[in-house]
């Protein structure tokens, strides 16, 4: 008996010693579903694992990711190796699938990735916009723009638009402009020195979306180039305001009607959409951490609150600025923060409109 005895003891030591040189590395990698608003570097820091790493897990290259995304989040120990790019569907860089749902249009679907349209029907050979619902889309998501269809049947006009009727003819005084890309009413007030909502008027546009190619009456200059911006009861601000249009993206600093300043921002998601209306900024923070559901943000840089949580700062998760991106917040390049910051005050008025 002793000698069996002894014989068991060996085996379960070998078995223990097994065991232990195995470790923990059984266990499953844990799973991550992307939120609106995740960015690969704010998944990152939650998890206190790098970029490369999550990248390498999940077989992409470049920061692209999409809200419903799932992601695989390794062990921050293991070594990382570079995947290798492999093109994709667009040859180009990578791409991902999206199944088109009821209501979608090219439009909104390029809107949801940051994508201008066109690129999105290039890379799946559409040379019109009709598209339907449960068709699957290529969306290329990363690699060189693809440039958009050049056939003579291809839109000038955004998607489901309707038929397009001519502009009205220019009136005495007036010009035709052609939209470039890149361009906004605003920007383009600023070059004839006319006020956008006077071009919005003159070419009876029902909103401030414009599409390359379209051409626009221009009315004669009435030498004004600053958007209005007016309080609820109708009367305007005399001293320093700041104005987001979200439809533009833009933020604007006035003086009376005199624009100051002006810059591309990130305000909310469609799930979370930035609070419209007139407000007042009620509290400044050279740093501050910001914490919610799916995001905790330490040492957010030049914060000025306007509304409960709303505020306008600095950003150093993400450079994808004229995007919707936030979670409610109207994100700013933190060099444009820190402008806006040490020109405002307590009580400096902040205006959201569409």
């Amino acid at each position: 008996m002793g000698r069996i005895q002894q014989a068991a003891a060996v085996a379960v030591s070998v078995l223990v010693l097994l065991a232990s040189l195995a470790g923990p590395a059984a266990a499953a990698a844990p799973g991550y579903v992307v939120q609106p608003g995740d960015t690969l570097y704010r998944i990152s820091v939650r998890f206190g694992v790098s970029m490369d790493a999550i990248r390498t897990a999940n077989g992409f290259t470049g920061d692209r990711i999409y809200a419903g995304q799932n992601l695989i989040i390794p062990d921050g120990s293991a070594p990382v190796t570079p995947p290798s790019d492999n093109g994709g569907a667009n040859s180009g860089g990578e791409s991902i699938i999206h199944v088109v749902q009821a209501g979608e249009t090219l439009f909104t679907i390029g809107l949801k990735y940051g994508l201008v349209w066109t690129k999105i029907a290039a890379a799946n050979n559409i040379a019109g916009t009709s598209i339907y619902s449960g068709q699957q889309l290529v969306i290329p998501v990363g690699g060189e723009p693809t440039a958009p269809p050049t056939n003579s049947d291809a839109p000038t006009a955004p998607p489901d638009s309707g038929s397009q009727t001519p502009p009205p003819q220019p009136s005495t005084g007036s010009t035709v402009h052609i939209v470039q890309r890149g361009e906004t009413l605003h920007k383009i007030g600023l070059i004839y020195g006319v006020p956008w909502p006077a071009i919005q008027q003159a070419n009876s546009l029902p909103s401030t979306t414009i599409w390359v190619g379209q051409q626009l009456i221009i009315p004669a200059s009435s030498g004004v180039t600053a958007p209005p911006a007016e309080t609820p009861s109708g009367g305007s601000f005399d001293g320093r305001y700041f104005l987001v249009d979200l439809s533009e993206q833009r933020l604007y600093a006035f003086e009376g009607s005199t624009l100051v300043r002006t810059t591309l921002v990130s305000t909310g998601l469609s799930a979370t959409p930035t609070v419209v209306g007139t407000f007042h900024v009620y509290a400044r923070y050279v740093s501050t951490r910001m914490r919610g559901p799916g995001y905790d943000l330490p040492n957010v840089p030049y914060t000025m609150y306007f509304f409960e949580g709303y505020g306008l700062h600095g950003t150093y998760w993400h450079n994808n600025f004229g995007t919707p991106m936030s979670h409610g917040c109207v994100n700013m390049p933190t060099p444009e923060a820190e402008w806006a910051y040490n020109w405002s005050t307590y009580g400096t008025p902040v205006i959201v409109q569409y």
